[in-house]
C-alpha cells in the first residue's frame, strides 16, 4: 500500500463519519481514529499470515431529515441579495445559546461586529463558537435551535449597512 492510497483511505474515513477503522494486510496494519481535533493514523509494518481484514466501528447514524422543495419568489431573492449570509463552517448541531439556562447569543435586530459570537455548533462532543466575520445587523436567523446543520449551510442573514 503506497502513501497515496493511505491518504485516500484517511480522507474516505473522515468523510464517512466512522470513529475508527482498522485495516490489516500482509505486511501493513493501519488504524485510523477520528473524534479528536486531528485524525490519528498509525501505520505499522507487521508480519502477518492471515488474509486481509477490515474492521469498522461506525458512529451512530443520524436519521436524514426529509428535504422539502420550495420555490422562492424572485422578489424575495432580490431582497435577500443585499444581505450577507453567514454559513456554517462545520457539520454539527446548531445552538443559539451557550447553555440551556443562558440567553441567546444574538436576536433579530442585534447589532454585531467582527469577532462577536453568533452561535455554537457541537461536533463530536466539541462545542465550537461561531464568530462573525462581518459587522452589521442580524436580519434573520435561518436555523432552529438544536437543529443539525451541514457544512456551508446558511445560518444568519446580516445587513452590512
Amino acid at each position: 500500500m503506497d502513501l497515496k492510497e493511505i491518504q485516500n483511505l484517511i480522507k474516505f474515513v473522515a468523510k464517512s463519519g466512522a470513529s475508527e477503522v482498522k485495516l490489516e494486510m500482509d505486511d501493513v496494519k493501519i488504524t485510523i481514529r477520528t473524534g479528536s481535533e486531528s485524525d490519528t493514523t498509525i501505520v505499522q509494518q507487521v508480519p502477518m499470515q492471515a488474509a486481509p481484514v477490515i474492521q469498522q466501528q461506525a458512529a451512530p447514524a443520524q436519521p436524514a431529515a426529509p428535504v422539502a422543495e420550495t420555490t422562492v419568489p424572485e422578489t424575495a431573492v432580490s431582497e435577500d441579495s443585499k444581505y450577507i449570509t453567514i454559513k456554517s463552517p462545520i457539520i454539527g448541531t446548531f445552538y443559539r445559546k451557550p447553555s440551556p439556562d443562558k440567553p441567546v447569543f444574538v436576536e433579530v435586530g442585534t447589532e454585531i461586529k467582527e469577532g462577536d459570537v453568533l452561535c455554537v455548533i457541537e461536533a463530536m462532543k466539541l462545542f465550537n463558537e461561531i464568530e462573525s466575520e462581518v459587522s452589521g445587523k442580524i436580519v434573520k436567523v435561518l436555523v432552529d435551535d438544536s437543529s443539525p446543520v451541514e457544512f456551508d449551510q446558511p445560518l444568519f442573514l446580516v445587513d452590512p449597512s
